[in-house]
């Protein structure tokens, strides 16, 4: 019964329904006081009854519940159809935490992006969180599924770049329930949540996580409780997590000599840890340098100063990564891309490097 939930729910429940018999007990009780010969009998025995059924209720009925959320149903494989069916229906809570989910790939992301918008509209709060495509987990991940030829950073920036469309097309009343944030971490757990219940799996070596057992498990038992916990710690972490608008563009200020000039945001990249941004909106001419915060993971960082310098062939990484980089992030390009790479003026102290699995 998902109206009912906790404790509370409990104890509410208790009252809507042992109130209420309590109350039909104690008239028949009174009119069998009242009355005389097989009626007072008839009304005696039905109201000791339903007194007796009362207080059944209230004394077992935490105990079926309690035994109800500590039942486990294991499903074979991560069933996509199904999990799209629970995600109409819910209207409370929806979390999903993976490294890329195979719910956004072309036979499902249709159905998926509906299912998701009439969640919304149902009034529920979606959170997703993916790994960071960028960082040395999604790597590693790679590494551990070379033989199932994934390449998990693609994965992941496709997943961001539908979610990234399907945010933009939703009006502001939903677009402010939706919330999608990527973690640097090494992943562990996987969460699939619809309201009160969920699918959850673990990352085997060698193999897609969907093709694994999945236990469906209530999110009010020690179970749901575990995973709740792990998911709350990295959602909350800010060095930990960045959200999908830092993700997707970032805050630059153009200067001219030691004035600003203008601020916008632009398309950028990272890559080997070298920073790339795409000034196709404005041209680069003369001497001109940007401010900007990168990588734009912490909100309060302090921003760097950059020149600008255009890839050449020589570069590590070479302009044909960066470029493919680019694509994978924000889909082909119809060729006007104006890629720069960001470089420390001489003596200012170097951008931070990325963080490894652990996050150090």
């Amino acid at each position: 019964m998902p109206g009912w939930a906790g404790q509370g729910g409990r104890q509410r429940r208790a009252f809507a329904v042992g109130g209420p018999l309590l109350v039909s007990a104690a008239l028949m009780l009174v009119a069998a006081w009242r009355t005389t010969g097989f009626l007072s009998d008839l009304l005696l025995n039905l109201g000791a009854s339903v007194v007796l059924a009362a207080i059944s209720y209230v004394i077992f009925d935490p105990l079926f519940e309690e035994a109800r959320k500590a039942r486990v149903q294991e499903h074979l494989s991560f069933d996509q159809q199904a999990f799209v069916t629970r995600l109409h229906r819910s209207g409370r809570r929806v979390r999903i935490l993976d490294t890329w989910t195979i719910l956004l790939e072309q036979r499902h992301r249709e159905d998926t992006l509906t299912a998701i918008r009439t969640a919304l509209g149902n009034g529920a709060q979606v959170q997703l969180l993916l790994l960071d495509p960028d960082c040395t987990a999604a790597q590693q991940r790679s590494e551990e599924l070379e033989r199932q030829r994934v390449d998990v950073p693609r994965q992941i920036r496709t997943n961001l770049r539908h979610l990234a469309a399907f945010t933009d097309a939703l009006d502001s009343r939903l677009r402010q329930r939706l919330q999608v944030r990527l973690y640097d971490a090494s992943p562990s757990i996987q969460l699939y949540q619809w309201d009160g219940r969920a699918l959850i799996s673990f990352f085997p070596i060698g193999k897609l996580s969907f093709n694994v057992p999945q236990l469906e498990v209530d999110m009010d038992s020690p179970w749901g409780g575990f995973v709740h916990a792990r998911f709350e710690e990295l959602w909350e972490h800010e060095q930990a997590t960045l959200d999908l608008e830092r993700y997707w563009s970032v805050t630059v200020t153009l200067r001219h000599e030691d004035s600003d000039v203008v601020e916008v945001r632009v398309p950028y990249a990272t890559v080997d840890g070298q920073h790339y941004v795409d000034c196709r909106r404005f041209r680069v001419t003369g001497l001109v340098t940007m401010r900007a915060a990168l990588p734009p993971r912490s909100p309060g960082a302090a921003p760097a100063v950059f020149t600008l310098a255009e890839p050449s062939d020589g570069d590590h990484p070479p302009v044909a990564a960066v470029k493919r980089h680019f694509d994978q992030k924000y889909g082909h390009g119809d060729g006007e891309r104006e890629i720069y790479r960001l470089v420390p003026p001489p003596g200012s102290p170097r951008p931070p490097a990325p963080r490894d699995a652990h996050g150090r």
